[in-house]
């Protein structure tokens, strides 16, 4: 896959793990921390919630652009830039003094984030021996990061205050950027391989562009229920979990990471499924199981809430490698890199939709009931969106694809 040396490969595949995990927590951070400043700040959560839409939609818009830099420039300079930028971004968010400064920490935070799917996934894809397994090493600390996201949240604010909360985070983000341009300066570090190629064969193009407007259906409502309800979480779990969080903020953050931890291996999975099965059938299955989950999440309370949200996740993360190995099957290989950046262009772009929408039921019915409903309702569209995929035929070879 590549002529890049081994040393090169491992840097590219243990920053761009870090890297994925990084930008999980750091995107993930002000869910948790949101719960916290309803006191402090005396404000609604509809209202501090949507302090993070511009946020949320710069990660989705700066894709592109960040993609366009590293193919053009360099991929391991840009991911100095990612871990430098995030990790400022928290800072400033921490040393926020009102809603219009955290407004503008949070925006350069989403811009910083914004740059690690484009270019990390190229990164590591390019400089491993092996990429499959390194992109599923590199999914996997991805699930690691959303789901340490929230404990790291609620811990330090147990242990110190909500500034606290994005200001470590944003310290360790930078000294990855130091440690990482340190490497690049010594040259143990380099930018990916751009001359392999995994063309499908044999697919029609009527095909092709059926697979991709379908796809782009479903990834649009597999965007809105993830970003809903992990946006929703932590506040869901302290309403609806109160008998045993007892209103405290670090054990909420404990509740969320055991969910992500628990579905922390479903990329895996999924991947290991998706190379033996057809991957439509795998993507089917995948949506159907989730749509009865998520309404017994809209209806459950306690321990059932807490075991039909961990399943709900575990099944939403399960399919998302037979997801992008459609992506990459009905993609031509010289515009599968715009393809992946379409994807991710549309997966975080959602974001600020899935915000306003939180903000809107949460301000019409104080609480969530309304809101899973509606996401049960995008899920259920999703699946009947992908029944309209091709059928397929067994490749010749498997083709690495990124994960999220």
């Amino acid at each position: 896959m590549s002529s890049l040396s081994p040393a090169a490969g491992r840097v590219a595949v243990i920053f761009s793990s870090l890297g994925h995990a990084t930008m999980h927590v750091m995107a993930a951070l002000y869910l948790t921390i949101v719960i916290e400043l309803e006191r402090v700040w005396a404000m609604g959560y509809d209202d501090l919630i949507q302090l993070w839409t511009l946020g949320a939609l710069l990660i989705g818009l700066g894709a592109p652009l960040a993609g366009w830099l590293g193919d053009r420039w360099s991929e391991r300079w840009m991911m100095v830039i990612f871990f430098t930028v995030t990790g400022a971004g928290a800072i400033a968010a921490g040393l926020s003094d009102g809603p219009a400064a955290l407004w503008i920490g949070l925006a350069v935070l989403g811009i910083g984030a914004s740059i690690y799917h484009p270019v990390g996934m190229s990164w590591v894809v390019g400089n491993a021996p092996n990429p499959g397994r390194a992109i599923g090493v590199v999914g996997i600390f991805g699930s690691i990061g959303i789901a340490l996201a929230a404990a790291i949240a609620g811990g330090l604010i147990e242990i110190a205050s909500w500034r606290i909360a994005f200001v470590v985070p944003g310290i360790a983000s930078l000294v990855f950027a130091a440690v990482l341009a340190l490497l690049c300066l010594a040259g143990k570090a380099a930018d990916g391989n751009k001359t392999a190629d995994s063309v499908s064969r044999g697919v029609a193009r009527g095909d092709m562009m059926r697979t991709f407007f379908v796809l782009t259906l479903t990834m649009a409502a597999g965007a809105m229920v993830f970003h809903a309800l992990s946006t929703a979480m932590p506040r869901l779990f302290e309403a609806r979990l109160d008998t045993l969080v007892g209103g405290n903020v670090a054990f909420v953050g404990v509740m969320v990471t055991a969910v992500y931890l628990i579905a922390a291996t479903a990329q895996l999975l999924g991947g290991l499924m998706a190379d033996r099965h057809p991957a439509k059938r795998i993507y089917l299955i995948g949506l159907a199981i989730q749509v009865p989950f998520l309404f017994l999440v809209s209806q459950f309370t306690g321990l059932p809430l807490l075991a039909a949200t961990c399943a709900a996740v575990f099944i939403g993360t399960f399919y998302i490698p037979a997801e992008n190995l459609l992506l990459a099957r009905y993609t031509p290989a010289r515009h599968r890199g715009l393809a992946y950046g379409a994807k991710f262009v549309l997966a975080f772009g959602i974001g600020p939709i899935a915000i306003n929408l939180i903000a809107w039921t949460f301000g019409a019915t104080g609480g969530f009931t309304l809101l899973l409903l509606i996401l049960t309702g995008f899920a259920a569209f999703a699946l009947l969106s992908a029944l309209a995929l091709p059928g397929e035929r067994r490749q010749a070879a498997p083709i690495a694809v990124p994960a999220e």
